[in-house]
């Protein structure tokens, strides 16, 4: 069963076609990692699926974004499907504010006030990003109190909390050190028991050691798709072969 069916997908930037004719489906509950030279459409991609490059002016699409049959860019709540797709960045970013009150800000503004309930969330939704022992004696503590890799452990948290079905993240280790990375690597095996994940990432090393499915870009274009181990071993594509053994990007 997959989340998403991208269906001959094209996307401009003004002139600039920045995708072109992409067909992936995305399976649920599993890890899917984009990977491929930086400008290579892969975060545009990403973009896609939540509708954040709406946000972007002279942006026009053709082709389909289907999640679970329903056409992403059809008559829909955009706000709605933003709340089914998490997002994390690249660069940790949470608000200026506790950490109790990362976590709970989604579930207040949908206007959830019941204290013993917003602490149920958020001792859930630390337990989810594996954060919850560390912080637990200092949720008043502000946010920015903690390391980097704690950090984007508390978007992730921030994002549990609402409950969605999917998980974007775009590059959400590349500011962090090997340490951290590795717990928010070893965070995706827990994630993946209960959202589809999809994320872009410059480390193949990294796709490698997370993913289950792999997607290789290049020029806009979507040059392979497959189970991560036959990406990495055996690829069918000659370029996908030159970038996975460092011939070029």
């Amino acid at each position: 069963m997959n989340t998403f069916e991208i269906e001959n997908l094209d996307l401009f930037y003004g002139d600039n076609q920045a995708l072109k004719s992409i067909n992936l489906a995305i399976p649920r509950k599993q890890v899917t990692a984009f990977i491929g030279p930086s400008g290579c459409g892969k975060s545009t991609l990403l973009r896609t699926l939540n509708r954040m490059n709406d946000l972007i002016p002279g942006v026009r699409i053709d082709g389909k974004v289907k999640m679970d049959g329903a056409d992403v860019y059809g008559d829909i709540d955009v706000r709605k499907l933003r709340m089914r797709c998490g997002m994390v960045f690249q660069k940790p970013n949470p608000f200026p504010m506790s950490i109790y009150e990362n976590v709970a800000y989604g579930q207040k503004a949908q206007g959830k006030t019941n204290k013993k309930e917003l602490d149920a969330i958020v001792e859930e939704a630390l337990r989810g990003a594996a954060l919850w022992d560390e912080v637990k004696d200092r949720l008043d503590g502000h946010a920015f109190g903690l390391s980097g890799g704690q950090q984007q452990r508390l978007c992730i948290a921030r994002t549990i909390a609402m409950k969605p079905d999917v998980i974007l993240m775009d590059e959400p280790t590349s500011a962090l050190d090997p340490i951290a990375t590795k717990k928010i690597e070893d965070l995706m095996e827990d994630l993946r028991q209960e959202f589809t994940v999809v994320i872009v990432t410059h480390s193949m090393a990294q796709a490698r050691r997370i993913a289950d499915k792999t997607a290789f870009f290049l020029m806009g274009e979507l040059v392979e798709h497959g189970h991560t181990k036959q990406i990495f071993s055996e690829p069918e594509d000659r370029r996908t072969h030159g970038y996975i053994t460092g011939d070029f990007g």
